[in-house]
């Protein structure tokens, strides 16, 4: 799994735990639907770290807990 698949899983489950919709994340972080979207549809693969962080203010959560999941474990090498 690359950091951009991880990505788009981690903002999915933390929208499942909290009930919430893409659209609902959204609104709550300021991020536009289409970017938000993009990322969970996996047309964007290289979020910014200044939208993650957006994201996270959205869910209430830090960074440091966004990044804090299994799926961010042993992750492919990015150069190849």
């Amino acid at each position: 799994m690359n950091v951009g698949e991880a990505v788009r899983l981690r903002i999915l489950e933390l929208c499942r735990e909290r009930d919430i919709t893409i659209n609902k994340l959204s609104n709550l972080s300021g991020v536009t639907q289409s970017t938000v979207n993009n990322i969970v549809s996996g047309r964007n693969n290289s979020t910014t770290v200044s939208t993650i962080k957006k994201l996270c203010d959205g869910l209430d959560i830090t960074i440091e807990e966004f990044f804090t999941s299994e799926l961010f474990r042993n992750l492919e090498q990015e150069i190849k």
